[in-house]
């Protein structure tokens, strides 16, 4: 009994022991020899990695890896600690080369791109010693890190400022030579009125130009530096943030400290994803309007045969692949876009779970492909205006105009003619015929009794047959649409010639935000190099 007590008591006090001599990895303690092993006994114990990067693929990009914006911090870290007397000159040349080493080795064969500070950390200690450490004065991998995620995803916010540019600039080559080119327009999945295929065009360009100035905005927000937050507070080091910012392409620091690596890491990245999800829900809604065009017999628009497959079995169907696949991306960042909103959702201040979630679902990697598949869309699109004007003539698209040119010219109530213009339609398609076959005689009837419904005197129809058929015209109801917006050909001249510099604007701004970005790290090379190199 006593022996049996005393080795529960021993495996009691094992158990305690035990508890209590395990202590939290230090990653850069952990041994390893290549990138991959470096990146996977980090994963091991959850610490932030960049699971991208072999070597293979890290010099494949190498300026937007985590390894690589680490290394940038750094060089950074100590031209700010040094030009602020935190260090020395002559310890922050020792640091600088210390650096250096970290960036060349990894180039040499076995040399190392880890993506966790530590082990980062550990590269240069191995080479100059502990005092590589004093590189981490006032900082933390809180406002590392954050600044690396931010720097990341304002990369790839410029690239889909890019990529939308683009699309945009296929969109109004092809209004240019639509501006005569009618097509029906739809609400409620309805044949509505006619309109120009330009017009159309230049609706969605004017969307895609609001996402140009809700680009600008949110650059606005983001490009503003977390670096030298250290964990949320802070530190008692005399940090120089707005150098840091400077050296690091930002446009100005984030001021509050916890809104720095905390806070605005849940509202920016998702306002970001969901711009792009706004982008994809209109890019899904062109490519629906062209595949419907796939249900009709004799479509007005289709892509060109080269652009399409055929059927394994089936000897008449071209299938348009390219509406299917660029649709498939569209959705995708719509879905990726709720993810990375619902990654933040109930999730406590500080935790890393919404950080990152931009990146790592690759959100802006599926927008990318979305506008390149919306490219060879619109380059392979075909128009028929013939066959579009046809449909247009074929149906009564244009039965408001007729009720319109009764009030304009003879002050019939627009009601009356409403009433009239139903009629006509009503009949027309319970015997087959269109706004150029309808018998006058009958429409001249079918007013008497519109009129007669109304008690509207005189009750004869005012518009002679030639006046009738050309208010039934498409053509000429587009020609003689008024007012800013219509799509009547000049006003559409007018309204590509603002796009056109609207777009010049954007492609102006996101040169000007690119350039600033390269000569940010121009400077920041400089100063690291006069560090490193100097005599101390």
């Amino acid at each position: 009994m006593n022996t049996k007590k005393t080795l529960i008591h021993l495996a009691v006090a094992f158990a305690l022991f035990s508890a209590y001599g395990a202590y939290a990895a230090d990653t850069g303690e952990l041994p390893c020899n290549t990138t991959e092993q470096c990146a996977a006994q980090a994963a091991k114990v959850g610490a932030s990695v960049d699971t991208s990067q072999s070597t293979r693929k890290a010099k494949g990009d190498p300026t937007q890896t985590q390894f690589a914006w680490l290394n940038r911090i750094n060089k950074a870290s100590i031209v700010m600690l040094t030009e602020e007397g935190i260090v020395t000159p002559q310890m922050g040349q020792k640091i600088a080369g210390g650096v250096r080493y970290a960036i060349d080795q990894a180039d040499q064969p076995g040399g190392k791109r880890p993506s966790d500070v530590l082990q980062l950390e550990k590269i240069m200690t191995n080479k100059i010693g502990p005092e590589a450490s004093l590189i981490h004065s006032g900082r933390s991998r809180q406002d590392m890190l954050a600044t690396f995620r931010l720097a990341k995803l304002r990369t790839q916010v410029l690239a889909y400022s890019d990529a939308l540019n683009t699309t945009r600039q296929r969109i109004l080559a092809l209004a240019q030579k639509n501006i005569d080119t009618l097509v029906p327009a739809y609400t409620n999945g309805v044949q509505a009125m006619p309109i120009s295929y330009a017009h159309y065009l230049l609706a969605y360009e004017a969307a895609f130009e609001r996402d140009g100035q809700r680009i600008r905005e949110l650059y606005n927000r983001l490009n503003l530096s977390p670096m030298g937050t250290a964990v949320l507070a802070n530190s008692a080091y005399p940090l120089n943030r707005e150098r840091l910012a400077d050296l690091l392409g930002f446009d100005g620091v984030r001021e509050n400290s916890l809104d720095s690596s905390q806070v605005s890491t849940y509202d920016i990245p998702i306002e970001a994803a969901n711009l792009a999800s706004s982008s994809a829900i209109r890019i899904g809604a062109m490519i629906g309007d062209i595949h419907t065009q796939y249900h009709q017999i004799r479509p007005w628009l289709l892509l060109d045969e080269k652009s399409t497959y055929t059927s394994s079995a089936m000897p008449q169907k071209r299938n348009p692949g390219l509406l299917m696949r660029t649709r498939e991306s569209a959705s995708d960042v719509v879905g990726l876009a709720q993810t990375v909103t619902l990654r933040a959702h109930n999730v406590t201040t500080g935790m890393t779970d919404y950080k990152f979630a931009f990146d790592s679902l690759g959100l802006f990697d599926s927008t990318g492909k979305m506008f390149k598949g919306m490219d060879a869309v619109l380059d392979a699109l075909q128009i028929n205006p013939q066959r579009a004007l046809e449909e247009l003539e074929s149906e009564w698209t244009t039965s408001m105009e007729l009720a319109d040119t009764l009030e304009r010219q003879f002050k019939v109530p627009f009601r009356i003619g409403h009433s009239f213009a139903s009629l006509i339609v009503t009949e027309a398609r319970s015997n087959g015929t269109t706004p150029k076959t309808f018998p006058y005689a009958d429409a001249q009837k079918l007013y008497r009794q519109a009129a007669d419904k109304y008690q509207w005197t005189p009750n004869t129809l005012p518009l002679d047959e030639a006046g009738f058929r050309a208010a039934l015209s498409p053509t000429t109801m587009v020609k003689t649409r008024k007012g800013t917006g219509g799509p009547q050909p000049e006003e559409v001249k007018r309204m590509l010639a603002e796009a056109h510099k609207s777009l010049e604007a954007d492609q102006k701004w996101l040169t000007e935000r690119s350039d600033k970005l390269k000569d940010a790290q121009d400077k920041l090379d400089k100063a690291f190099d006069k560090l490193a190199n100097s005599k101390g």
